[in-house]
């Protein structure tokens, strides 16, 4: 059964730091891409890093180039998110999946940006 289970997310100030983690299950993790998603309230859930199988970093929206790295520890079937001087508009439930978007979906991790 595939699972997703996000976690490391929290209430930060403008300019901090976040590590959020995903542990999936339920497929071959070492073999397949996987990607960081985000959905603010009221909004689509939209793109955010991609990571090849064997680690390779494939892309970032441009908003988070430069703040944000993705990273995998394929022994632990576990996908990371640094995210670094984070800002208000980085305010989201952050999402992670398999790059062919397997159901269901995780719950979710809550980054609120405020001061």
């Amino acid at each position: 059964q595939v699972k997703f289970v996000e976690s490391g997310g929290g209430l930060v100030q403008p300019g901090g730091s976040l590590r959020l983690s995903c542990v999936a299950s339920g497929f071959p993790f070492s073999s397949v891409i996987m990607k960081w998603f985000r959905q603010a309230a009221g909004k689509e859930r939209e793109f955010v890093a991609m990571i090849s199988s064997s680690g390779v970093i494939l892309n970032y929206r441009d908003s988070v180039k430069g703040r944000f790295t993705v990273s995998r520890d394929n022994a632990k079937n576990t996908l990371y998110l640094q995210m670094n001087s984070l800002k208000t508009e980085d305010t989201a439930v952050y999402y992670c999946n398999a790059g062919s978007l397997i159901e269901p979906w995780g719950q979710g991790t809550q980054v609120t940006v405020s001061s």
